[in-house]
C-alpha cells in the first residue's frame, strides 16, 4: 500500500526521490548496500509511511480483556468481558488530527500540538505493543529505496475507486505499470 500514495501525488514521489538519490550521492564508494546510517536519513519518506498507515492502519485492531469493572463512552464493561479496540477511529479523529482526509505526511515532521499517546496505533501500543514495528519499518523503507531508486510506475486505472472491506482498499488491488529505471552510470 505503500506505493499507492506515491501514485497519489507526483509531488510527494519527486520529494521522496530527492532524498534518496541525495542518500545515494553521499554514498562512499566502498559502500554497495544500503547501510543503516542511510535508513536513519529517509525522514521524509517515514514521514510519507506513517501518514499512510494513519489512513490504512496495518492492523484494524485486537480484542483485549477488561481487567476490572469499567465504563467506557456511557456503557459499563464488567471485569473479564472480551473488549475490541479498533485503530482507525482514533487515527480519524479531528481531536487529534486536523484536515482529516487531507494525505499530509509533513503531520508527522513537526506537529504543531503533540499527537496524545494510544491516539496514533499502527502497530498497537503499551505492554501489547507489535514487537516487529522497527522491522516494520526497515522493511518499509528498504523496499520503497529499491522501488523509487530501480523502477519507475504508474497506475494502470488511475480512477479506480477505494472500497472499504472493512479498511479502505483499491476496489481493482491498485495494478501498476512498472518499468526498470534507466540511471546514467
Amino acid at each position: 500500500m505503500i506505493f499507492s500514495c506515491f501514485l497519489l501525488s507526483l509531488s510527494l514521489y519527486l520529494r521522496a526521490l530527492s532524498e534518496h538519490m541525495e542518500i545515494l550521492k553521499k554514498r562512499q564508494p566502498s559502500e554497495g548496500k544500503l547501510t543503516w546510517s542511510e535508513l536513519q536519513k529517509m525522514k521524509y519518506t517515514w514521514t510519507v509511511a506513517q501518514e499512510l498507515m494513519r489512513f490504512i492502519p496495518p492492523v484494524f485492531g485486537g480484542f483485549r480483556e477488561a481487567l476490572k469493572d469499567t465504563s467506557f463512552g456511557g456503557y459499563d464493561i464488567p471485569k473479564g468481558w472480551k473488549v475490541f479496540w479498533a485503530s482507525s477511529p482514533t487515527h480519524m479523529d479531528k481531536d487529534f488530527f486536523a484536515d482529516l482526509d487531507e494525505f499530509d505526511p509533513s503531520r508527522f515532521q513537526n506537529p504543531s500540538k503533540p499527537i496524545p499517546p494510544f491516539s496514533y496505533i499502527p502497530f498497537g501500543a503499551g505492554a501489547h505493543m507489535c514487537i516487529g514495528n522497527e522491522f516494520a519499518r526497515v522493511e518499509t523503507l528498504t523496499i520503497v529505496h529499491n522501488m523509487i531508486m530501480n523502477f519507475e510506475w504508474s497506475e494502470v486505472n488511475p480512477d479506480e475507486m477505494i472500497t472499504c472491506q472493512p479498511m479502505p482498499y483499491p476496489s481493482m488491488g491498485l495494478p501498476i505499470r512498472i518499468k526498470e529505471r534507466i540511471t546514467s552510470e
